[in-house]
């Protein structure tokens, strides 16, 4: 029988159109003989509003947005599709950045005890805050750049101690970014205090808290991560933005990049940085995916970046690339990831919740 897959995507973020790229490409790729697929578009306003049975690809993102169509509540999720017909046998978000990757949608996921795709509700929240995920890191002994973090109102308070503190302990470059938001959005790189203080304002649009981040001349590599309790490593790819960083525009617009994969790195550069994608996957407590982004310099120094727990799947996209590239092409790996998030669900099902 066919497996009723239900589809989260748009979402109340500033990654609302990234998400619409991700839903077009996961029902492009999805086999439509073995899933059912079901799409719920959420508004930039976060109204859930359910669409029609897909029986097809779609050809443009519009498609994908069903403003006319049946407004439900969350928790309707749990409920029969119809009558006579049971309910979704996995939920897959494709929610990127606030409301919907950071933990909050799973939250909901968990109480319905639904099974869905992806990271659960620590790793996703602490993943979705570069603060809190890099002080987790440190803790777990990963190498990392120099950073310092503000809040908004200690900013407003106080703008030059920040600033003073700022240029102490990272100097220049740096990079200024919202804590909590993802796909380069908000992001500057700074030479100066003129151009640090203008970052500040931009970053401080999209988030209460940000991060300044010391800048680093390095190459930069990433490899996707897939697995719950064994967690395994594609082959590394390489990031070379025409640019001088990899922003939006160069990631989802304009294509002007040049992903090179697989990397031209030595065994022991691998070795280091998959021995530390696994380490950060673990130390997050994550489960499904995440793609792993590091610093590699040129005395092969590997200095982990961040981590993505729900990396894009555009065409144009590193993480289905890497896996490609590895041997599991794109359908393959959707099924790989439906059959994660069963496998932790079943799992999670064995918890004993009385005395």
């Amino acid at each position: 029988m066919k497996k009723k897959i239900c589809l989260l995507y748009g979402g109340k973020s500033a990654e609302h159109q990234v998400s619409l790229q991700t839903a077009k490409a996961v029902i492009q790729a999805l086999d439509h003989e073995k899933f059912d697929i079901h799409p719920i578009f959420i508004t930039k306003e976060g109204n859930w509003v359910k669409g029609p049975l897909l029986t097809g690809p779609v050809e443009n993102v519009k498609q994908l947005e069903f403003h006319e169509g049946q407004h439900i509540a969350p928790n309707a999720l749990s409920a029969p599709i119809s009558d006579g017909e049971k309910g979704y046998d996995v939920i897959f978000p494709l929610l990127h950045g606030p409301n919907g990757e950071d933990g909050t949608v799973q939250g909901m996921l968990e109480l319905l005890n639904l099974p869905y795709v992806g990271n659960g509700v620590l790793a996703s929240s602490a993943g979705m805050d570069k603060v809190i995920m890099k002080n987790l890191f440190a803790q777990a002994g990963l190498d990392q750049v120099k950073y310092v973090s503000f809040i908004r109102s200690t900013w407003e308070k106080q703008p030059e101690e920040c600033f003073r503190e700022t240029e102490e302990m990272t100097g220049y470059p740096c990079f200024v970014k919202p804590a909590n938001l993802g796909s380069s959005v908000g992001i500057s790189k700074c030479t100066n205090r003129a151009e640090l203080e203008a970052a500040f304002k931009e970053a401080f649009h999209f988030d209460r808290k940000i991060i300044v981040e010391e800048g680093v001349t390095a190459r930069e590599i990433e490899l996707g991560v897939l697995g719950n309790d064994d967690p395994k490593c594609s082959v590394a790819g390489e990031i070379v933005a025409k640019k001088d960083f990899y922003d939006y525009k160069a990631k989802y617009e304009d294509g002007d990049t040049a992903l090179i994969i697989p990397a031209e790195i030595s065994e022991a550069v691998y070795g280091k940085l998959t021995a530390s994608a696994i380490k950060a996957f673990k130390a997050l407590d994550c489960s499904g995916l995440v793609r792993a982004d590091f610093f590699v310099t040129k005395d092969e120094r590997v200095i982990i970046n961040e981590v993505n727990t729900m990396p894009g799947f555009t065409p144009v996209s590193m993480f289905p690339l890497l896996w490609k590239h590895t041997g599991l092409d794109y359908p393959q790996l959707i099924e790989k990831l439906v059959e994660l998030a069963l496998e932790r669900h079943a799992e999670k099902q064995q918890i004993k919740y009385t005395l």
